[in-house]
């Protein structure tokens, strides 16, 4: 860690999504440990408990998929941040996601929609609302992508194009906003060792395994290309040449390509 980390950290209030586990888990320790004295607001379904009375976070329990449920949500956090006297700058980390694994024509409609739900839909409501904010006092909207925003991703069909609606609307969103003091990122991680996989009926196997990352290395690079006002950032040296060579190869080659080895990626059983 380097020691002027905490001097260059302008924000003074974070919200994130899905902070309850995996790589939204690992941004609240992240914080916890670097940056005490932020005011940290965090909805997801279930609250995040382990960290000490030191981090200043508050839970709101959420589903996001529910779009009264979310507008709630987010008139809270609104009261949140004008409850910072200091008006510092706002960190807005959109993390939570999900995917389901199969074929989409056998798939349920509903839960393909609630995924669209959570990784776009609140995604848009939450930036939307907090945008006013953000232009006023500076900020950065942080998106968790995806790897799958390069090429399309058979057996994660609606997943992989949410993400890839990320990775282009982060950039779109970032040159719309680019006179005033707010940022956009996206963060692309690759295979990453959380429950995401299991729960949408995935294994990780052959190669993903080998350079699967840690959400701790995924919120570390996160933070490192933050630090550098990079736009987006591919975690991981395995991930970067992959999607380098993804982005090379026309989508009639690619998504074959990608198909065979998604395919090989069902899970033997589900948690």
């Amino acid at each position: 860690m380097r020691a002027d980390e905490t001097d260059s950290f302008p924000f003074t209030s974070i919200v994130l999504t899905g902070g309850s586990s995996g790589i939204g888990n690992s941004f609240l320790k992240h914080m916890e440990k670097v940056y005490r004295s932020v005011r940290i607001c965090n909805l997801s379904r279930r609250s995040a408990t382990e960290f000490s009375a030191q981090l200043k976070l508050r839970h709101i329990p959420v589903d996001l998929s529910d779009t009264n449920a979310r507008t709630a949500a987010i008139q809270e956090v609104l009261a949140f941040l004008r409850e910072d006297e200091s008006a510092g700058q706002v960190l807005l980390i959109n993390n939570a996601g999900f995917g389901n694994y199969g074929e989409f024509h056998l798939s349920n409609s509903g839960a393909q929609r609630e995924i669209v739900e959570v990784n776009i839909n609140a995604v848009i409501d939450l930036t939307a609302q907090l945008l006013p904010v953000m232009r006023e006092r500076g900020g950065t909207v942080l998106n968790v992508a995806s790897v799958t925003a390069f090429q399309p991703t058979p057996y994660i069909a609606t997943y992989g194009a949410t993400k890839a609606f990320l990775l282009h609307w982060g950039y779109a969103l970032d040159y719309e906003l680019r006179d005033s003091s707010v940022r956009v990122m996206t963060v692309c991680p690759g295979s990453t060792d959380t429950a995401f996989h299991a729960r949408a009926g995935m294994g990780i196997q052959g190669p993903s395994a080998k350079f699967a990352q840690t959400p701790d290395d995924v919120v570390n690079e996160a933070m490192q290309a933050l630090r550098r006002g990079s736009p987006h950032v591919v975690t991981g040296w395995a991930n970067k040449i992959m999607t380098t060579f993804a982005s090379w190869l026309p989508w009639r080659w690619a998504t074959p390509l990608t198909g065979r080895v998604l395919s090989h990626l069902k899970a033997h059983s589900r948690e």
